[in-house]
């Protein structure tokens, strides 16, 4: 029996569209390492060397593409039965952070400053509490005597969309009152999330009681806008930033934090931050601008 040229020549082409087996072990390599980079190199080595076997290489990354999803499905369907699961004392995580300066000598200076957060992840709710100290003392004078407390609870209707609480307390001197109680609800977005930058942006109305030193008091609505943007850089580097906004009928008082953190241990970083506070009222006789720098040590837990 003789095999005529034409039937030589499809033999050659259903060969050469065949993807070896090194491809499928390569393949399969890279995801039992979970090296997804490495896995879509496979893909892509693939469709040059053998552009004839483009189905085939199409059929392996749909497999594994499906792999994939099955897999992210299994773990968010386990994840989700863990926060089901917990208790309220469950799934708390914190960080504190620390950071002062003391001198003597031709200036006699004191400087401290401390924050502590608390977040818990529920199924639904979640929960974030949060504290701040700063105090600075400068030849005998307070130059900085600011501290606030607050809670802020939430409740996701889904990935992208929650509605928050906010029950804060602000004492700040310098600022010119001695406590300031706010209370405020609304809705929030996150228009972007992990593994990328994660942007979440909330608003809605408030109402503010001032306690100004020496002056009245005063209850007023307002409403609150905020963003919080996080961005894990590399590894070992990460951006955030903090803002928000109050608008009162006489008041306006704006926070924002700029960070940046480098991990030098698994649970300790270090943390440089910019802080600008805006504060302008009819009754107030400084400056309407502060700023403050920090280099800060932050623990997790």
């Amino acid at each position: 029996m003789f095999i005529t040229a034409p039937a030589v020549e499809m033999a050659a082409i259903d060969i050469a569209a065949q993807l070896p087996a090194s491809v499928y072990e390569l393949a399969a390599t890279a995801w039992k390492a979970e090296d997804e980079a490495a896995l879509k190199a496979v893909f892509k080595l693939a469709r040059t060397a053998w552009p004839t076997a483009v189905a085939q290489t199409d059929a392996l990354e749909a497999e594994y593409a499906a792999r994939s999803a099955e897999k992210a499905a299994r773990i968010a369907r386990a994840h989700a039965d863990r926060l089901a699961a917990a208790s309220p004392f469950d799934n708390w995580k914190g960080t504190i952070e620390l950071g002062g300066a003391w001198s003597t000598g031709s200036t006699d200076l004191l400087a401290l400053y401390g924050a502590l957060k608390l977040e818990r992840e529920g199924l639904r709710w979640q929960h974030r509490l949060f504290g701040k100290v700063d105090f600075q003392k400068s030849d005998g004078s307070t130059t900085a005597d600011r501290y606030n407390l607050g809670w802020q609870p939430g409740y996701n209707f889904s990935e992208n969309m929650f509605t928050y609480g906010l029950g804060q307390f602000e004492h700040d001197q310098f600022l010119g009152f001695s406590a300031r109680y706010t209370l405020s609800t609304g809705i929030g977005v996150v228009l972007a999330s992990e593994p990328g930058p994660k942007l979440s942006l909330t608003g809605g109305p408030a109402v503010r009681h001032t306690d100004y030193i020496g002056k009245r008091t005063a209850n007023e609505p307002a409403g609150r806008a905020a963003l919080a943007f996080r961005w894990k850089v590399t590894p070992t580097l990460a951006l955030a930033q903090d803002a928000s906004v109050f608008f009162e009928s006489d008041t306006t008082s704006a926070l924002s934090t700029t960070a940046v953190e480098t991990a030098l241990f698994p649970k300790l970083k270090a943390r440089l931050s910019w802080e600008v506070q805006y504060e302008q009222t009819e009754l107030a006789d400084h400056a309407p601008i502060d700023t403050t720098s920090r280099a800060t040590l932050v623990y997790s837990f």
